[in-house]
């Protein structure tokens, strides 16, 4: 009851806060939207030559020195583009911002880059906030972008595949021991009959260290899953 209420009053306090003081794009200014399909049409795609486990971007031969040093869970980590401007506002946007919309209009950037990586899965799987924090933002981001991916893709999405055991602090300002350790044990599988034997790609919006979707990859592969891929629209250099 409580975390019914605590959504519905922030969609309505969204609401009249988007009536108050319309969206702008992040990128042009025009007035609708905060992030324009022409705007959004100009993003990148983050392209080779980068890491082949962990997708950073990186010039050397085979792993990157971070790959080497402590071997990543996920078998392939793949990005659509770097998080620079103006898809750092719009990511804003959209986790804080109730901006629901730019889910979709970073949809057709998602395929593209979905498609030049040559990435494969059975099934699609967000990875979870926890109850609490999407409670108040009203909506889970990294769902809404897998919703998009998977329409397009015609991939099944599991948006409860996993559950956030517990609310960790945010990873923002933590350095890469401190994320792993932040969320060491922190995800639940919840519908193992759906992951059994499946190729699980799990989807973010940005990734740094990787730390939290390796944490997500573990409980996946616990639970039987035969392979674990991430996804991210973003990838922080």
């Amino acid at each position: 009851m409580l975390t019914a209420a605590i959504r519905a009053w922030w969609q309505f306090y969204s609401q009249i806060g988007n009536f108050l003081f319309p969206p702008t794009c992040v990128g042009c200014g025009r007035v609708g939207s905060w992030l324009c399909d022409d705007c959004a049409a100009t993003l990148p795609l983050l392209e080779s030559p980068v890491c082949p486990r962990c997708g950073r971007p990186w010039e050397g031969d085979g792993l990157c020195p971070a790959c080497r040093a402590h071997p990543p869970t996920l078998r392939r980590l793949r990005s659509a583009t770097l998080f620079a401007e103006p898809l750092r506002g719009a990511i804003h946007a959209l986790k804080y911002r109730s901006g629901r919309d730019v889910a979709m209009t970073l949809q057709p950037l998602l395929v593209r880059a979905w498609l030049a990586w040559g990435m494969k899965g059975d099934l699609l799987i967000p990875v979870p906030l926890h109850p609490r924090r999407e409670a108040r933002r009203g909506y889970n981001q990294s769902a809404l972008l897998a919703t998009a991916l998977g329409l397009a893709l015609q991939l099944p999405v599991v948006t409860d595949g996993l559950e956030r055991r517990w609310n960790t602090p945010s990873q923002t300002y933590l350095s890469r021991e401190a994320r792993r350790r932040n969320v060491a044990g922190a995800f639940r599988v919840l519908r193992p009959e759906l992951i059994r034997g499946r190729h699980i790609v799990l989807v973010d919006d940005v990734a740094t260290t990787g730390a939290t979707l390796n944490a997500c990859a573990e409980a996946l592969l616990e639970a039987g899953a035969s392979r674990v891929d991430g996804f991210t629209l973003a990838r922080a250099a």
